[in-house]
């Protein structure tokens, strides 16, 4: 069996990011750019006010106060997406609006409210407060020339903003995966069958419904191939859905029972298998090998050892396939608020619920209960994984692991497990 650490590596070794495309700038929300974008302006484009006021010169006004107010003459009115028409010289002001340029000679914005009318065509200026403020400079955001969003990077709505703001409507990205999934299992029914599920007659598809969630969470498109049935010639018949996909994760028929036929057919079907189990807890019996050049997972079909291998080794594959370039979520170091005692001699990721914890607000892991591999409740409660090497049987409350943090947005480019 290969460690976590090399099995990702071997997986990822296999999948290259998707053929970019240009698309409409209102499409591309969470998809990664393929290239740099260069403006080909400067941001703000001119000097501009960051308020209503009257554009002035910080030496007319920077004394001005009680008993010291100063009256200025206006000189004329330019309100937003107009521009002025003159200079201002001394003791002369601008009536602007915010996002107005600014007149030449002008390196202030006093504020309106720091302003009273005085005789026809001038007003009062009450505080130097302002002096030199309210501008906002030209350049001061972006430099044409210079890369606002390197590739790589994700596109959220910050990201889709600055693209807007330099005219860039058509960005181009790494397109969506298409993630085809599938279940096996005699004993495996869907929803339209509640009164089997109900009376315990018959299990139901839970994978196929947090599957499905967490492809669609990850970035990629869900493609349902179904469940298949205990036998080879159903698993060829929903197999062959998976053509024209990028990537096809299967769950449970990979382990070594007498009707686990995933690994045979995929054979048979001309497949290469890489590697077939991972020395981990939960989630051992994962596959992974092409199949006419498409990368297949194989997931066990536990409900937790399938959602905690989904985070390990389809989560990155899916963030490659997108472009991204730190595929894996990175681990934090946490106190571990409870004694903890393992069986075999491999890793394992426990589910856990990490929050800051005493005076120092010190990140505390406890387990969410009973960690056997069918209990979903345990997935459900918890917000991290906590990684015990597989050279710790026991571990004391107190001491110090690694936890993988599942709603962590920081990611980085070597599996940390």
């Amino acid at each position: 069996m290969v460690t976590p650490t090399e099995a990702a590596r071997l997986i990822l070794e296999h999948i290259a990011p998707l053929p970019a495309a240009r698309r409409p700038l209102r499409e591309v929300l969470d998809r990664v750019l393929a290239e740099d974008v260069t403006s080909p302006i400067d941001l703000p484009a001119w000097d501009n006010s960051a308020m209503d006021g009257y554009a002035a010169r910080a030496v007319d006004v920077e004394n001005a106060g009680a008993p010291h107010s100063v009256t200025l003459a206006v000189v004329e009115s330019v309100p937003a997406g107009q521009f002025p028409t003159q200079p201002i010289g001394p003791g002369q002001v601008t009536r602007i609006f915010t996002g107005a340029p600014l007149p030449a000679g002008a390196d202030t914005v006093v504020r309106q409210e720091d302003t009273a009318p005085a005789e026809p065509g001038r007003i009062t200026v009450v505080t130097g407060r302002d002096a030199r403020k309210n501008v906002r400079h030209r350049a001061e955001d972006i430099r044409k020339g210079e890369v606002v969003l390197g590739g790589g990077t994700s596109l959220g709505p910050a990201q889709l903003g600055v693209l807007a703001s330099i005219a860039h409507a058509s960005p181009l990205v790494h397109d969506a995966p298409r993630i085809a999934f599938m279940g096996s299992g005699d004993e495996i029914v869907d929803l339209d069958r509640a009164d089997d599920i109900l009376s315990g007659r018959k299990v139901a598809t839970s994978n196929s419904y947090t599957l499905h969630a967490l492809i669609r969470r990850t970035g990629g498109i869900p493609v349902d191939l179904g469940l298949a049935r205990d036998t080879k010639e159903s698993l060829r018949d929903h197999l062959a859905g998976a053509r024209g996909a990028d990537l096809l994760v299967t769950t449970a028929g990979v382990s070594v029972g007498e009707h686990d036929f995933v690994r045979e057919v995929l054979t048979e079907l001309g497949g290469e298998i890489k590697l077939w189990r991972i020395a981990m807890r939960p989630g051992a019996p994962v596959g992974f090998g092409l199949l006419g050049g498409t990368p297949w997972i194989g997931l066990p079909g536990n409900p937790v050892s399938a959602m905690v291998t989904f985070e390990l080794f389809v989560r990155p594959a899916i963030r490659r396939l997108l472009g991204h370039r730190l595929p894996f979520r990175r681990t934090v170091p946490v106190c571990v608020g409870e004694p903890i005692t393992l069986g075999p001699k491999l890793r394992h990721f426990l589910r856990a619920v990490v929050n800051p914890e005493g005076p120092g607000g010190a990140l505390t892991a406890r387990l969410t209960g009973p960690q056997g591999s069918g209990i979903l409740t345990s997935m459900a409660r918890a917000n991290a994984l906590l990684i015990v090497p597989e050279d710790r049987p026991a571990v004391a409350a107190g001491e110090t692991l690694p936890a993988l943090l599942l709603d962590d947005p920081h990611h980085v480019a070597e599996a940390p497990f």
